[in-house]
């Protein structure tokens, strides 16, 4: 086994994109993207006679609160090479890259399932997590076995026995939503919603932003900095793996999202909306304009991002349980409501390499406290 640093994009994208799953967040480009926002990409590969079996894109961050290495939904590795050894000599170099580097800590968030027998070895559990952990998805192929069938497509690779995969139709799929979505999608297209992707991206993304602010006044949320949406729009989209749309009634913008294609998975990765027309659902029709493109794509999933955990409330509800309290539960009911399933992932997890690592740890656990979660 062999650890080096990676040279060849194509490699990379090809092993990531023939995976089960295919974070768009450990791809090439996005390395890019964290490039133009001034945060270093450190891209690391695994290689096994010579075989790409795994990779690994760290970021340097220079956060105020301690310079650390960001490892965003990954590594990636492959099931067949997917061993305790391959992971235990990735940290021993990703310790090697964080020491020469100045950061007193690794923080990791692997895309692992929650029951990943795969440990990472000496971790803390981390006070803070800034990706979501409760991952919302929308098959959209059938797989069958010889033992019976199987819905969702992450159930490829396990088990025995013949399996084909079929694409489901957009009736079975607004048969599998919740009634009041498939109203509000009918109910849409009655009332001339149109909705739009955007042949200028770089340009119409100044639609977005406006949406977006007003969106995260109203939701209480923190946003990603624009420049970091402007540069991943710019970035992906002269790839074509990126799709702005945009939802109008009577010529005027309602609803904005940016969606991410990668692997043969569609990702929903920004949203906004406006609540001038409050009764008019444009963010209903934009989803499924956006589920009815990865079905003509043959894509294989719909990732909706993140969801609260159950019984999770509105930080805005006025019902303040501090532990209750998650940033993710104002969309829960929406994204849920198109059907699919829960992918609960691991939890983030530090790997100190300097003692200052305490002093963040400190900070972030109070932090915790103070949002409630």
């Amino acid at each position: 086994m062999t650890i080096q640093e990676a040279s060849s994009q194509a490699d990379w994208d090809s092993f990531l994109a023939s995976q089960p799953y295919s974070p768009f967040l450990q791809s090439w480009t996005m390395g890019e993207v964290y490039r133009d926002i001034g945060e270093e990409p450190v891209r690391l590969e695994m290689r096994e006679n010579d075989q790409l079996v795994g990779i690994c894109q760290a970021i340097i961050v220079p956060a105020r609160r301690g310079k650390h290495l960001a490892v965003p939904y990954g590594p990636v590795v492959s099931t067949v090479n997917n061993s305790q050894l391959t992971i235990n000599l990735l940290v021993d170099e990703l310790k090697k890259v964080a020491k020469d580097n100045g950061c007193t800590f690794i923080r990791l968030s692997p895309f692992w399932p929650k029951d990943n027998s795969i440990t990472i070895p000496n971790t803390k559990h981390s006070p803070l997590h800034l990706l979501a952990e409760h991952i919302w998805y929308l098959p959209l192929i059938t797989s069958n076995t010889i033992e019976g069938e199987h819905s969702s497509p992450l159930l490829e690779g396990e088990g025995s026995g013949v399996r084909s995969n079929k694409t489901r139709t957009e009736e079975d799929i607004l048969k599998s939503m919740r009634q009041n979505h498939r109203n509000l999608i009918r109910r849409a297209e009655r009332e001339d919603i149109e909705v739009i992707a955007s042949t200028d991206p770089n340009k119409d993304i100044e639609e977005f932003f406006w949406l977006y602010d007003e969106t995260r006044k109203r939701h209480h949320f923190v946003p990603y900095p624009n420049n970091f949406i402007r540069s991943q729009v710019k970035r992906f989209a002269e790839r074509n793996e990126c799709t702005l749309y945009l939802a109008k009634y009577q010529n005027e913008v309602l609803a904005a999202s940016v969606h991410m294609h990668l692997g043969g998975e569609t990702s929903y990765h920004h949203g906004a909306s406006t609540h001038k027309y409050p009764k008019l659902p444009a963010s209903y029709a934009l989803q499924w304009r956006a589920i009815k493109d990865a079905l003509s794509r043959g894509d294989h999933m719909f990732n909706f991002w993140g969801i609260s955990p159950e019984g999770a409330r509105n930080p805005t509800s006025p019902f303040r349980l501090r532990r209750a309290r998650h940033p993710f539960a104002g969309v829960r009911t929406f994204k849920t409501g198109f059907g699919g399933e829960l992918l609960e992932l691991v939890h983030c997890m530090d790997i100190p390499v300097s003692n200052k690592y305490y002093l963040t740890r400190a900070f972030e656990t109070y932090r915790k406290w103070k949002r409630g979660f």
